[in-house]
C-alpha cells in the first residue's frame, strides 16, 4: 500500500491497511533541526492564525520522516504579511494583536471584545477567504502528492475557535450563557468564512476536511453538552454537508481537544466520521472506553500525549504508549497515530525519532 491508500482503508474502516498510519505536526524549532539533520529544506506556509501555519508547513519534511499525510490550508494572500510592531507583536488579517506566549502564539488584543450587538458583528470586516494566492500552496501540494499521500485540508477555527480569538473566551462564554444577541449572528460569520475555506480545499481535491474548534478542558467541557446542542450542533450539520456538496467522498475529520466524549454521539450524528486529536489523559478518553463505545462508527486520529510523555519520557516510554495505543485504537483497523498537538521545542529530537520508529515497528498488521 502506498500512504494514501493506508490512510484511507484504515479511517473509512474498509479493511486493514498494512500498517497503522502516521501522522504529526512539528513547531517552527524543530523544522529547522529537521530540516538540517535530513538535509529538506523547510517550506513555510504562513496562514491568517499563527498555530495553523505548522499544520501547514514543512510537508516535504516531514514526509521524508515518515508521515503518510500532506496537509494544506488557506495561507496569506499573494504578498502579503502580517504588520509588525515595535515590540515584535504581529497583527493578523482578522485584527487580532498578539504575542509569543511559552509555548504557543496568545491574542493579547482581540478586536471584537466589546460587541453586544448582531449589527456590530455585520460591520466587522473579515478577511477575503479566497483572496488571490491564498491557495497557490495548497493546489501546488494537492497536484504533487494527491497520488501517492493522504491530503488533509486544514479548516480549522471553524466557528467556536475563531469566536473565543476576536471576543475573548471569557467574555464569549458569559454571553453564550447569557443568550446576547450577538453570537448567533457571529456563529453565522464565522461558519460562512470557514465553509468558503472548506468547500475551495474540497474543490481542489483533498482527501478530507479537517474542521476545528476547542470545546474541551483538561477536566471536562468549556460549554455544557445542552448549550453545545443548542449553538453548535446543527451548525456542524450543514458544515458537513455542505463540503458532502461539493465532494461525496470527502472525509471529515474534526479536531477538538480537551475531554469532548459527553457529544461523541452527537458529532458521529451529524456526520463526523475522524476524530481527532483523542487528547490523552482525560476523563472519558479511556482508549478501551472510547473503542467500545464509538470504534463501530468513528476513526481515532491521535492519541500520543505531547504534554508530558513526548518532552519528558525516555524513548522506551514512548514505544510503550505507542504499542498500548495501538493495540486498542488500532483494533480492527480505524486508527491514525499521532500526537495530540503540535509537536513544541520541549520535545528532544530523539523522542521524536522514537515516537515515529514505534509507529513503524508496532504498526504492522500480520
Amino acid at each position: 500500500m502506498n500512504s494514501k491508500q493506508r490512510v484511507s482503508t484504515a479511517l473509512r474502516r474498509t479493511g486493514l491497511p498494512d500498517r497503522v498510519p502516521l501522522q504529526f505536526d512539528l513547531c517552527h524549532s524543530l523544522l529547522e533541526k529537521f530540516g538540517a539533520k535530513y538535509g529538506v529544506p523547510v517550506h513555510y506556509t504562513p496562514s491568517y492564525y499563527e498555530d495553523v501555519t505548522y499544520r501547514l508547513s514543512g510537508n516535504e519534511l516531514r514526509l521524508a520522516m515518515g508521515s503518510d499525510c500532506v496537509i494544506v490550508g488557506a495561507s496569506l494572500p499573494r504578498g502579503y504579511q502580517h504588520p509588525v510592531d515595535a515590540e515584535g507583536c504581529p497583527t493578523n488579517e482578522f485584527g487580532m494583536k498578539m504575542r509569543q506566549g511559552p509555548v504557543y502564539m496568545e491574542v493579547i488584543e482581540h478586536p471584537l471584545r466589546a460587541v453586544e450587538e448582531p449589527q456590530q458583528v455585520a460591520d466587522f470586516p473579515f478577511p477575503d477567504p479566497l483572496a488571490d494566492g491564498r491557495f497557490d500552496d495548497a493546489a501546488r501540494y494537492i497536484a504533487q502528492y494527491r497520488a501517492d499521500y493522504f491530503i488533509v485540508g486544514d479548516m480549522e477555527l471553524t466557528m467556536f475557535d475563531m469566536m473565543a480569538q476576536l471576543v475573548g473566551l471569557e467574555k464569549l462564554l458569559v454571553d453564550m450563557a447569557s443568550n446576547k444577541p450577538y453570537v448567533p449572528a457571529l456563529i453565522e460569520k464565522t461558519k460562512t468564512f470557514a465553509l468558503a475555506i472548506g468547500k475551495k480545499l474540497a474543490g481542489l481535491g483533498v482527501d478530507g476536511i479537517w474542521a476545528g474548534d476547542d470545546f474541551g478542558a483538561q477536566n471536562g467541557m468549556l460549554i455544557s453538552p445542552r448549550m453545545w446542542r443548542k449553538y453548535f450542533k446543527e451548525n456542524y450539520r450543514q458544515v458537513y454537508a455542505e463540503l458532502k456538496a461539493v465532494n461525496p467522498d470527502i472525509l471529515i475529520l474534526q479536531h477538538c481537544d480537551g475531554a469532548v466524549a459527553p457529544i461523541l454521539g452527537d458529532w458521529i450524528d451529524v456526520g463526523l466520521q475522524v476524530f481527532n486529536p483523542v487528547q490523552p489523559n482525560v476523563p472519558g478518553h479511556e482508549p478501551e472506553a472510547l473503542k467500545q463505545q464509538f470504534g463501530d462508527r468513528l476513526s481515532f486520529w491521535g492519541a500520543i500525549d505531547q504534554q508530558n510523555l513526548l518532552p519528558f519520557g525516555t524513548p522506551a516510554d514512548i514505544e510503550a504508549d505507542v504499542k498500548a495505543k495501538i493495540s486498542v485504537l488500532g483494533r480492527g483497523g480505524g486508527y491514525m497515530v499521532a500526537p495530540a498537538h503540535v509537536i513544541q521545542s520541549d520535545t528532544p529530537e530523539e523522542n521524536v525519532e522514537a515516537f515515529i520508529a514505534a509507529v513503524k515497528k508496532h504498526g504492522v498488521y500480520s
